[in-house]
């Protein structure tokens, strides 16, 4: 993510969204309830790679470490809902953690909710610019996208998850009464 790819603003989302988006739960879960089960993840990209500086920055790890990087899609009622991105550093992925290597096409955040001793950070609210996501994702000349991220942290182990809410998404949460 570089400067220019994100956004922090001094506005808010619709209050609608803006529930979603300081929600401090499971979003899996949430999801999964909206959707009446009508939920999946679909896993674009999984693998070790250099993260990006603001994303090594959150975790204090050195820039150009490696780190697993995994994207996935969130579909609810066959829609894409969420474009999720986690980047777990090496330290992370040893010990007790090392089964988050392997996740398939489970969700992350379902398994980090599930552990009482990982604990959550607080949410980052952001704008995310078109450019940050997918090109399958993008639609040009739209505004940038309504996002969060945050740290879940196991001991002194960091791992980011950021979340961006997709138009799909949006328009379904605003028509919802």
């Amino acid at each position: 993510m570089n400067r220019h790819a994100i956004q922090k603003l001094h506005v808010r989302p619709p209050l609608p969204l803006h529930q979603w988006l300081m929600d401090r739960g499971s979003l899996t879960r949430r999801l999964q309830r909206k959707s009446r089960g009508h939920f999946a993840v679909t896993v674009l990209k999984q693998g070790w790679e250099i993260p990006q500086l603001d994303e090594a920055l959150a975790l204090a790890i050195p820039s150009g470490q490696l780190a697993l990087v995994r994207e996935v899609i969130l579909y609810g009622n066959n829609q894409p809902w969420v474009y999720a991105r986690s980047v777990l550093p090496h330290q992370a992925l040893n010990g007790r953690l090392r089964f988050l290597r392997r996740l398939g096409n489970k969700p992350l955040g379902a398994l980090l909710f599930s552990n009482p001793v990982i604990k959550r950070e607080p949410v980052v609210l952001q704008r995310y610019a078109q450019s940050r996501l997918p090109p399958a994702l993008q639609c040009s000349g739209e505004p940038p996208l309504w996002g969060r991220h945050s740290i879940f942290r196991y001991g002194k182990q960091g791992i980011l998850v950021s979340e961006v809410f997709l138009p799909a998404f949006v328009d379904s949460v605003m028509l919802s009464p």
